[in-house]
Protein backbone atom coordinates (compact mmCIF):
# COMPACT_ATOMS: atom_id res chain seq x y z
CA UNK A 1 0.00 0.00 0.00
CA UNK A 2 1.69 3.38 -1.25
CA UNK A 3 0.52 6.19 1.51
CA UNK A 4 0.15 9.42 -0.24
CA UNK A 5 3.44 11.36 0.32
CA UNK A 6 1.87 15.60 0.58
CA UNK A 7 4.97 17.80 0.12
CA UNK A 8 5.13 21.57 0.03
CA UNK A 9 8.62 23.29 -1.70
CA UNK A 10 8.24 26.87 -0.65
CA UNK A 11 10.84 27.61 -3.62
CA UNK A 12 12.74 31.00 -2.54
CA UNK A 13 9.56 32.38 -0.32
CA UNK A 14 9.68 32.62 3.50
CA UNK A 15 12.22 34.64 6.26
CA UNK A 16 12.83 32.47 9.12
CA UNK A 17 9.84 34.01 11.30
CA UNK A 18 7.26 33.29 8.63
CA UNK A 19 8.65 29.59 8.08
CA UNK A 20 8.18 29.46 11.59
CA UNK A 21 4.86 30.47 11.76
CA UNK A 22 3.60 28.71 8.87
CA UNK A 23 5.43 25.54 9.96
CA UNK A 24 3.73 25.29 13.28
CA UNK A 25 -0.15 26.32 10.97
CA UNK A 26 1.38 22.84 9.17
CA UNK A 27 2.03 20.59 12.23
CA UNK A 28 -0.79 21.71 14.29
CA UNK A 29 -3.01 20.80 10.42
CA UNK A 30 -1.55 17.82 10.25
CA UNK A 31 -2.23 16.30 13.74
CA UNK A 32 -4.54 13.21 13.51
CA UNK A 33 -3.55 12.91 10.06
CA UNK A 34 -3.28 9.25 8.93
CA UNK A 35 -3.79 8.67 5.18
CA UNK A 36 -0.56 10.55 4.42
CA UNK A 37 2.78 11.58 5.45
CA UNK A 38 3.27 15.32 5.19
CA UNK A 39 6.59 16.91 4.01
CA UNK A 40 8.13 21.04 4.00
CA UNK A 41 10.61 21.86 2.55
CA UNK A 42 11.38 25.50 3.16
CA UNK A 43 14.69 27.50 2.07
CA UNK A 44 18.26 26.59 3.35
CA UNK A 45 18.25 29.29 5.77
CA UNK A 46 14.74 28.29 7.28
CA UNK A 47 16.10 24.69 7.31
CA UNK A 48 17.25 24.56 10.99
CA UNK A 49 13.65 27.09 12.43
CA UNK A 50 11.57 24.36 10.63
CA UNK A 51 13.12 21.57 11.97
CA UNK A 52 12.69 22.80 15.38
CA UNK A 53 8.74 23.36 15.09
CA UNK A 54 8.60 19.56 13.36
CA UNK A 55 10.51 17.92 16.16
CA UNK A 56 8.04 15.55 17.35
CA UNK A 57 4.87 15.94 15.31
CA UNK A 58 4.60 13.97 11.78
CA UNK A 59 5.34 16.16 9.87
CA UNK A 60 8.40 15.59 7.87
CA UNK A 61 11.14 18.06 6.64
CA UNK A 62 13.15 18.07 3.32
CA UNK A 63 15.63 20.06 1.22
CA UNK A 64 15.05 21.65 -1.55
CA UNK A 65 18.72 20.98 -3.63
CA UNK A 66 21.57 19.10 -2.85
CA UNK A 67 24.95 19.20 -3.71
CA UNK A 68 26.76 15.23 -5.05
CA UNK A 69 30.06 15.96 -2.64
CA UNK A 70 30.26 16.01 0.85
CA UNK A 71 32.87 18.70 1.52
CA UNK A 72 35.41 20.53 0.28
CA UNK A 73 36.23 23.69 -2.25
CA UNK A 74 32.59 23.96 -3.67
CA UNK A 75 31.94 27.41 -2.58
CA UNK A 76 28.02 27.41 -1.94
CA UNK A 77 26.73 24.51 -2.26
CA UNK A 78 25.23 22.39 0.82
CA UNK A 79 26.22 18.38 0.63
CA UNK A 80 23.75 15.23 1.30
CA UNK A 81 25.80 14.72 4.84
CA UNK A 82 24.86 18.38 6.20
CA UNK A 83 21.51 18.38 5.06
CA UNK A 84 20.63 14.41 7.16
CA UNK A 85 22.61 16.38 10.11
CA UNK A 86 20.08 19.24 10.35
CA UNK A 87 17.34 17.22 9.97
CA UNK A 88 16.06 16.59 6.66
CA UNK A 89 14.62 12.97 6.01
CA UNK A 90 13.91 13.94 2.12
CA UNK A 91 15.90 16.05 -0.74
CA UNK A 92 14.01 17.50 -3.68
CA UNK A 93 16.21 16.51 -6.53
CA UNK A 94 16.44 18.08 -10.69
CA UNK A 95 13.23 20.19 -9.83
CA UNK A 96 12.13 21.71 -13.47
CA UNK A 97 13.76 25.10 -12.26
CA UNK A 98 16.47 23.93 -11.34
CA UNK A 99 16.99 22.28 -15.13
CA UNK A 100 15.56 25.62 -16.38
CA UNK A 101 17.39 28.20 -14.65
CA UNK A 102 20.40 26.27 -12.93
CA UNK A 103 21.66 23.99 -15.66
CA UNK A 104 20.66 21.02 -13.63
CA UNK A 105 21.12 17.80 -16.49
CA UNK A 106 20.31 14.19 -15.80
CA UNK A 107 23.65 13.45 -15.26
CA UNK A 108 23.78 15.56 -12.08
CA UNK A 109 20.46 14.77 -10.73
CA UNK A 110 21.54 10.79 -10.68
CA UNK A 111 24.62 12.46 -8.91
CA UNK A 112 22.53 13.75 -6.47
CA UNK A 113 20.06 11.34 -6.19
CA UNK A 114 23.13 8.53 -5.26
CA UNK A 115 24.58 10.64 -2.62
CA UNK A 116 21.04 11.51 -1.08
CA UNK A 117 20.60 7.57 -1.08
CA UNK A 118 24.20 7.71 0.61
CA UNK A 119 22.90 9.44 3.62
CA UNK A 120 19.87 7.53 4.17
CA UNK A 121 17.45 9.84 2.82
CA UNK A 122 14.84 9.46 0.33
CA UNK A 123 15.13 11.48 -2.62
CA UNK A 124 12.30 13.09 -5.12
CA UNK A 125 13.53 12.80 -8.34
CA UNK A 126 11.16 15.65 -10.48
CA UNK A 127 11.00 14.42 -14.54
CA UNK A 128 8.36 16.69 -16.69
CA UNK A 129 7.83 17.80 -20.15
CA UNK A 130 8.10 21.43 -21.26
CA UNK A 131 4.60 23.15 -23.21
CA UNK A 132 7.24 22.60 -26.31
CA UNK A 133 8.00 19.39 -25.53
CA UNK A 134 4.51 18.13 -24.74
CA UNK A 135 3.04 19.93 -28.28
CA UNK A 136 5.69 18.40 -30.25
CA UNK A 137 4.57 14.96 -28.50
CA UNK A 138 7.92 14.40 -26.94
CA UNK A 139 6.22 13.56 -23.52
CA UNK A 140 7.21 10.04 -23.77
CA UNK A 141 10.94 10.99 -24.78
CA UNK A 142 12.00 13.23 -22.53
CA UNK A 143 10.37 11.82 -19.52
CA UNK A 144 11.92 7.86 -20.17
CA UNK A 145 15.07 10.00 -20.83
CA UNK A 146 15.11 12.21 -17.23
CA UNK A 147 13.63 8.86 -15.17
CA UNK A 148 16.55 6.81 -16.75
CA UNK A 149 19.39 9.49 -16.50
CA UNK A 150 18.20 10.01 -13.14
CA UNK A 151 18.46 6.33 -11.92
CA UNK A 152 21.05 5.11 -13.23
CA UNK A 153 23.01 2.90 -12.02
CA UNK A 154 20.87 2.14 -9.14
CA UNK A 155 19.71 -1.25 -7.67
CA UNK A 156 16.29 -2.56 -7.10
CA UNK A 157 17.09 -1.86 -3.51
CA UNK A 158 17.59 1.87 -3.94
CA UNK A 159 15.57 2.23 -6.89
CA UNK A 160 12.41 1.24 -4.06
CA UNK A 161 13.39 4.20 -2.03
CA UNK A 162 13.38 7.14 -4.76
CA UNK A 163 9.96 9.05 -5.29
CA UNK A 164 8.99 10.07 -8.44
CA UNK A 165 7.51 14.02 -8.87
CA UNK A 166 5.94 14.35 -12.37
CA UNK A 167 6.04 18.13 -13.44
CA UNK A 168 4.59 19.31 -16.53
CA UNK A 169 6.74 22.37 -16.56
CA UNK A 170 3.76 24.34 -18.41
CA UNK A 171 1.93 23.58 -15.43
CA UNK A 172 3.58 25.03 -12.89
CA UNK A 173 2.69 28.51 -11.72
CA UNK A 174 1.05 29.25 -14.29
CA UNK A 175 -2.52 27.88 -12.75
CA UNK A 176 -2.81 25.41 -15.75
CA UNK A 177 -3.49 21.85 -14.58
CA UNK A 178 -2.61 18.55 -16.60
CA UNK A 179 -6.25 17.02 -16.54
CA UNK A 180 -6.44 13.81 -14.26
CA UNK A 181 -6.14 12.03 -17.49
CA UNK A 182 -3.21 13.98 -18.65
CA UNK A 183 -1.05 13.36 -15.54
CA UNK A 184 -2.40 9.70 -15.00
CA UNK A 185 -1.33 9.12 -18.26
CA UNK A 186 2.21 9.89 -17.25
CA UNK A 187 1.92 8.35 -14.11
CA UNK A 188 1.54 5.06 -15.54
CA UNK A 189 4.40 5.78 -17.92
CA UNK A 190 6.27 6.30 -15.24
CA UNK A 191 5.05 3.05 -13.46
CA UNK A 192 6.26 1.20 -16.93
CA UNK A 193 9.47 2.50 -16.61
CA UNK A 194 10.12 1.55 -13.09
CA UNK A 195 8.93 -2.17 -13.91
CA UNK A 196 11.54 -1.76 -16.30
CA UNK A 197 14.25 -0.58 -14.10
CA UNK A 198 13.59 -2.45 -10.90
CA UNK A 199 11.33 -4.94 -11.45
CA UNK A 200 7.82 -5.73 -10.86
CA UNK A 201 7.66 -5.13 -6.64
CA UNK A 202 9.62 -1.93 -7.10
CA UNK A 203 6.85 -0.59 -9.60
CA UNK A 204 4.02 -1.23 -7.21
CA UNK A 205 6.06 0.11 -4.24
CA UNK A 206 7.88 3.41 -5.59
CA UNK A 207 5.23 6.53 -5.03
CA UNK A 208 4.93 9.26 -8.20
CA UNK A 209 3.52 12.41 -7.16
CA UNK A 210 1.88 14.85 -9.49
CA UNK A 211 3.16 18.59 -9.15
CA UNK A 212 2.09 21.56 -11.04
CA UNK A 213 -0.59 23.99 -9.87
CA UNK A 214 -2.05 22.09 -7.29
CA UNK A 215 -4.61 23.30 -5.21
CA UNK A 216 -7.79 22.47 -2.96
CA UNK A 217 -10.28 22.65 -6.10
CA UNK A 218 -8.13 20.08 -7.29
CA UNK A 219 -6.49 17.79 -5.33
CA UNK A 220 -9.20 14.98 -4.65
CA UNK A 221 -9.68 14.21 -8.54
CA UNK A 222 -5.93 13.81 -8.76
CA UNK A 223 -5.62 11.45 -6.03
CA UNK A 224 -8.42 9.73 -7.13
CA UNK A 225 -6.56 8.87 -10.24
CA UNK A 226 -4.53 5.00 -9.67
CA UNK A 227 -0.89 6.00 -9.57
CA UNK A 228 -0.95 9.24 -8.42
CA UNK A 229 0.45 8.88 -4.79
CA UNK A 230 0.66 12.72 -3.86
CA UNK A 231 1.57 15.60 -4.16
CA UNK A 232 4.55 18.54 -4.49
CA UNK A 233 2.56 21.77 -3.62
CA UNK A 234 4.50 24.91 -4.63
CA UNK A 235 1.78 27.78 -4.34
CA UNK A 236 -0.46 26.51 -2.41
CA UNK A 237 1.92 25.45 0.10
CA UNK A 238 2.89 29.01 1.36
CA UNK A 239 -0.39 29.44 3.56
CA UNK A 240 -1.37 26.93 5.74
CA UNK A 241 -5.20 26.87 5.05
CA UNK A 242 -4.84 26.18 1.87
CA UNK A 243 -2.21 23.67 2.50
CA UNK A 244 -4.11 21.92 5.32
CA UNK A 245 -7.38 21.61 2.88
CA UNK A 246 -4.99 19.90 0.75
CA UNK A 247 -4.58 17.34 3.01
CA UNK A 248 -7.92 16.00 3.71
CA UNK A 249 -7.97 15.00 0.01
Amino acid sequence: MRIPLIAGNWKLNKTRSEAEALAKAVVEASRGVTHAEVLLCPVFTSLETVARVVAGSNVKLGAQDVYWEEAGAFTGEVSAGLLKDIGCTHVIVAHSERRQFFGETNETANRKVKAVLKNGMTPILCVGETLAEREGNKVEQVVTEHMRGGLAGLSAGELAQVVIAYEPVWAIGTGKTASPAQAQEVHALIRRLLKELGGEEVAAAVRIQYGGSVKPDNVKELMGMPDIDGALVGGASLKADSFAALLKF
